[in-house]
């Protein structure tokens, strides 16, 4: 399957079932059913969800027969690269100086936390 250039936002039930299929994969559909923890959840619901996220581009699969195996396309530190970006861009200005300060003023963040960013990103300069 040919990847996407821009990675397309997930609704939270599709955000739900890949961060499942990021953990267990390869997998098929009743093995994403099993980590649900709902034996209520139809079988098509969640292969629907699937067979979404494959045609958004985020899954692939091999076929055995009428089973499908599935796979991640996009890894989960892609989409949560994509995610910090559209925060920093929709709430902070595109400023990451910004979102870190509002992390701090916030007190999400304490000096020691503060302390390691900062050396990691010296180190990353490097």
């Amino acid at each position: 399957m040919k990847r996407k250039n821009s990675i397309t936002t997930l609704t939270k039930a599709e955000e739900e079932v890949m961060q499942i299929i990021w953990s267990i994969e390869p997998c098929l559909v009743r093995d994403v059913i099993n980590e649900l923890g709902d034996p209520d959840i139809p079988h098509s619901t969640v292969s629907s969800v699937v067979r979404i996220l494959e045609r958004k581009g985020f899954l692939n699969h091999k076929a055995y027969g009428k089973t499908h195996e599935y796979h991640s396309v996009i890894t989960k530190e892609e989409y949560a690269q994509k995610g910090v970006k559209n925060l920093i861009e929709k709430y902070f200005s595109g400023s990451p100086k910004k979102l870190v300060s509002f992390l701090v003023q916030k007190e999400d963040m304490d000096l020691k936390e503060l302390n390691e960013l900062l050396k990691s990103i010296d180190n990353k300069k490097k």
